[in-house]
């Protein structure tokens, strides 16, 4: 019984929202189940203020009162219209291409800005946009080229239309973690909802489970 809060991004939600309420619902029937979503760094907020009891967040920094488990691992891909060359593309090959990212609040952004200032590579930003679904579609629609995961393309369901191609020397691994707080008591409700989202993240497609991250 009782109510928990999960927060999840955008793009694990549009993946993650039905199979949880279903898993949530046979399981524990008696309890109600919210979903808010949000960037990463927000849910690591609304969780340390007590707003939410779970969220999945991508590279979260380590803080005081949060409890972080890594539960899957991603390589950054430059994602192109089909057409594209296939296959992997080294890390200071991306300067020759318009791409469409993340304002720079968001993690795949820093992770990004920071591997291009170590290699002193300069990139080409076109245009920058919030909504991984708007980034796809000017993808799509030739104005640029994005920096994403192959599960963030996956879930956008226009994968034929795209070309997705890892990034390498080096790899960019972006890994989605567990987040809840270390000052809640952890009740029966919460343990049950903890294991059936990290079950559900770790087969996400285009996804590698990951056992544990340092918190």
């Amino acid at each position: 019984v009782g109510q928990v809060t999960v927060g999840l991004p955008p793009t694990i939600g549009r993946q993650l929202t039905v199979p949880l309420i279903d898993g949530f619902s046979r399981r524990m029937p008696q309890a109600r189940l919210a979903i808010v979503e949000g960037l990463s760094t927000h849910i690591a907020e609304w969780i340390t203020s007590g707003r939410v009891d779970l969220g999945l967040l991508y590279n979260p920094e380590a803080q005081p009162g949060l409890e972080i488990e890594a539960v899957l691992e991603e390589q950054l891909c430059l994602v192109q219209p089909a057409h594209a060359p296939r296959g992997p593309i080294r890390l200071r090959e991306l300067g020759q291409f318009p791409l469409v990212l993340p304002e720079r609040a968001h993690v795949i952004r820093r992770l990004l800005d920071t591997q291009a200032m170590l290699a002193g590579l300069t990139l080409d930003i076109a245009w920058e946009v919030s909504s991984v679904a708007s980034i796809i579609d000017l993808v799509c629609a030739g104005h640029g080229h994005a920096v994403l995961t192959a599960s963030a393309v996956a879930a956008s369901g226009r994968a034929d239309a795209l070309s997705v191609r890892p990034i390498v020397e080096p790899c960019l691994p972006s890994v989605l973690c567990l987040a809840a707080s270390s000052r809640q008591r952890v009740t029966p409700l919460m343990r049950l909802t903890r294991g059936l989202l990290t079950d559900l993240a770790r087969h996400l497609p285009q996804a590698a489970a990951v056992s544990s991250l340092p918190g």
